[in-house]
């Protein structure tokens, strides 16, 4: 079977071969019939373009790199996959450098990946974002980087977000509308500033429904299921348990549900449960926990955008290239009514 070219791609889209390049290569001045034509033919021909071939007749490496702290999370797992697809859609090829930030030559490595892989861009995921000296080593390196969820817009970068607070503050409501009173919050680690942002909105609700938070309530996690777990058992075990807990994740809520079952507590029946990210696990859990559908997947595509965007990679930033999507509240079998229904 012969190769695909570009020239191929031109002559049965019925344009130069530089408007295919253009179109691939996400450039302004075409115009929108041109484009959807050229990405038609390209979907119908199935057309790969040549990585190395275009690296040598451009300055660009069309390779971005993912840098993460914990590469094998369901969070990482979901961005990876989102920032993958659109590279893949974009031509672009993605490479994934884990990032120890209590390693002893972690800035090092860093530096080191950033000489070796020619990148075009960087994104980065949550927590490590929001580490000023990583995200000035890129911007020493003058590489454009979009940051993924951090706690605020840093200089010469672009980033994608969702309302944390907001998200929060919807669930909160949710169950109070549903008559709960007495919920419990079960934080998650202080190195994630997502944490203490949905800590924040469950606290406007409350104190926005006049119901005073009892501390003793309110635990720190850490995300990890066995968190929820032993968190779990302190709400559940004494005489004046709470009828909702709410987690800052998923793990961490389906860990409060596996200790609700172990105690004989009937869930929704008798206690609500509900988390935050709308992660596999809480669609594979029985009963299905309700969640906060958290779009990791589109912010990580919505970043291989801004980078591919030859304005962005000009300015390194603007207004233009920072990004807040939406979030969505999903009410599955682990809520019900509580007692002030």
């Amino acid at each position: 079977m012969s190769v695909i070219t570009i020239k191929d791609v031109a002559a049965r889209a019925g344009v130069s071969a530089k408007t295919v390049s253009r179109v691939i290569n996400g450039e302004a001045h075409v115009r929108p019939e041109l484009r959807e034509r050229v990405e038609r033919v390209v979907a119908e021909l199935d057309y790969r373009p040549n990585a190395f071939a275009r690296s040598l007749s451009s300055s660009r490496s069309y390779l971005l790199g993912l840098f993460i702290d914990d590469p094998v999370s369901g969070y990482a797992a979901d961005v990876q996959h989102g920032a993958l697809m659109r590279c893949r859609e974009r031509s672009y090829h993605l490479v994934v450098e884990p990032v120890d930030l209590g390693g002893a030559n972690w800035a090092g490595q860093v530096r080191s990946s950033i000489a070796a892989l020619r990148l075009d861009g960087a994104i980065i995921a949550p927590p490590i974002c929001d580490e000023a000296a990583l995200t000035a080593l890129f911007a020493e390196a003058g590489l454009p980087m979009v940051l993924v969820a951090p706690s605020s817009k840093a200089p010469a970068s672009g980033s994608v977000s969702m309302d944390d607070r907001s998200a929060a503050r919807e669930m909160t409501d949710y169950l109070l509308g549903l008559g709960h009173r007495r919920i419990a919050f079960i934080q998650g680690p202080e190195s994630h500033r997502s944490s203490a942002r949905r800590e924040d909105g469950f606290r406007e609700a409350m104190v926005t429904a006049g119901i005073a938070v009892d501390e003793s309530t309110v635990l720190r996690g850490d995300f990890t299921f066995r968190a929820g777990l032993e968190l779990g058992e302190r709400l559940l075990a004494g005489p004046a348990r709470p009828t909702a807990i709410f987690a800052a994740n998923d793990d961490m809520a389906l860990g409060a549900l596996i200790t609700a079952m172990k105690l004989g507590i009937a869930v929704p029946e008798a206690l609500s449960i509900c988390g935050f990210d709308d992660s596999a696990s809480s669609r594979a859990a029985w009963p299905q926990l309700t969640t906060i559908r958290q779009p990791k997947a589109e912010m990580a595509g919505a970043a291989v955008d801004i980078l591919v965007n030859p304005q962005f990679r000009k300015q390194a930033g603007g207004a233009q290239s920072h990004l807040l999507l939406p979030h969505e509240l999903i009410v599955r079998g682990s809520t019900a009514s509580g007692p002030g229904a």
